[in-house]
């Protein structure tokens, strides 16, 4: 039987930080990660702000790095752009969480892929204190003897689908397509455009050499297809290649690529005797704009930290991971009001989110108190209408979104 401190489920941006943190302060870990191959399919738009990488004290090799991006232009359905200035970069996001797991090797973990956790059972001693667990699953190495689990398996995640600990989160479907001959400024585009994605928005992100992510988020999950190609249809992406060669080979259309993504904030349950939740895992992503590549990286490493002060007190109970919960807690801004403003925003129509975009400033990510006091006032006279419908509390999820809050 394979034995470890720290055991990491997911190979992901929050499973490679993780185990890169857990084996920087010396403990014995794995990773097991149930594809063939670290960061491939691709699940995300693959963008992370300069802050996230300021704030993780991360060194990004030169190969992992597709563009290095002005910061987010905001598009509204009559063509209105706002930008919002933050520097960060698109990344080649497979060969990112390639080099995160690199990283956590060079550091002592081993990696182990094609392993698939299927069962996990808590062992306690004679006096009821948590001791260790048995993981068991398919692939060689299992079953595995841990101390600690860092769950970084994704939203539909191994520790609360296995052990049913009853936390739920609400989901929406995420697809994208990498296209060519896409030029651009250095600016990633989001566009919040009804028509083309209902409750939900569309992005082009621009990578080097032309090529491009564009894709969309809805909640109208059967129709995500269906409106992705009407939005390349109706645009300047009309005519432009979808990169998929083994399609174009066998003669098949190319299908647009992506994933499940939580929405709903963190779940009611991040921790438990010997365990912690990280990532999409733990529900923890932008909720107005899904982002949540910062905030895997930067859980995985505070899940690290705590394991490894647990361990050193030979206490893993779920107190002891409960300063994991309160950093979470302490660092994300209310979620609840970024929630209240999203439903507001996705109540307004084509016309409402115009107009809203006519009384906001160029510059999204410089306004003073005095800036959005006028603002305020613009859409009092210009349009008292869309004070009815929310738009105060849209406009504070803008704020709470921004890269010093989540990230991008």
């Amino acid at each position: 039987m394979a034995s470890c401190d720290v055991l990491v489920i997911g190979a992901g941006p929050g499973g490679g930080s993780a185990a890169l943190h857990a084996s920087r302060a010396g403990l014995k870990t794995m990773i097991v990660e149930a594809d063939s191959e670290v960061g491939v399919p691709v699940h995300c738009g693959e963008c992370l702000s300069q802050m996230a990488i300021d704030n993780l004290d991360l060194e990004l090799p030169e190969d992992v790095i597709a563009l290095d991006c002005k910061g987010i232009r905001v598009i509204f359905p009559d063509g209105t752009a706002k930008l919002l200035t933050e520097k960060g970069y698109v990344l080649e996001k497979h060969k990112f969480e390639q080099w995160l797991c690199d990283e956590a090797v060079e550091k002592g973990a081993s990696l182990h892929l094609s392993h698939r956790v299927t069962s996990m059972e808590r062992i306690y001693n004679s006096e009821n204190k948590f001791s260790n667990w048995k993981i068991d699953g398919r692939g060689n190495e299992f079953p595995i003897e841990c101390k600690a689990v860092i769950d970084a398996s994704g939203v539909t995640g191994a520790a609360t689908k296995l052990l049913g600990m009853g936390t739920t989160v609400e989901v929406i479907a995420g697809f994208q397509y990498e296209m060519t001959e896409v030029e651009n400024d250095g600016y990633l585009d989001f566009y919040l455009w009804p028509e083309y994605s209902p409750h939900g928005y569309v992005w082009m992100i621009p990578k080097k050499g032309g090529r491009a992510n564009v894709g969309l988020v809805t909640t109208d999950k059967r129709g995500a297809i269906k409106y992705l190609d009407k939005f390349v249809e109706d645009t300047y992406l009309k005519g432009k290649e979808i990169q998929n060669p083994e399609w174009r080979k066998k003669g098949i259309k190319p299908k647009p690529f992506g994933g499940t993504i939580p929405i709903s904030g963190p779940r009611e349950i991040t921790t438990g005797d010997g365990l912690i939740l990280v990532g999409d895992a733990a529900g923890f992503t932008s909720p107005l704009f899904e982002g949540g590549s910062h905030l895997a990286l930067w859980s995985g490493r505070e899940a690290a930290l705590t394991i490894s002060a647990a361990i050193s007190a030979d206490d893993l109970s779920d107190a002891k991971m409960q300063p994991y919960v309160k950093a979470w807690k302490k660092r994300f801004p209310p979620y609840h009001k970024i929630l209240k403003g999203k439903t507001s925003l996705y109540d307004l129509s084509d016309q409402e989110l115009s107009n809203m975009a006519h009384c906001l400033p160029e510059e999204l990510g410089s306004m003073s108190p005095l800036d959005k006091i006028w603002i305020g006032l613009k859409l009092l006279v210009r349009h008292p209408i869309l004070y009815t419908k929310g738009v105060v509390s849209v406009l504070l999820s803008f704020g709470y979104s921004r890269a010093k809050h989540f990230g991008w």
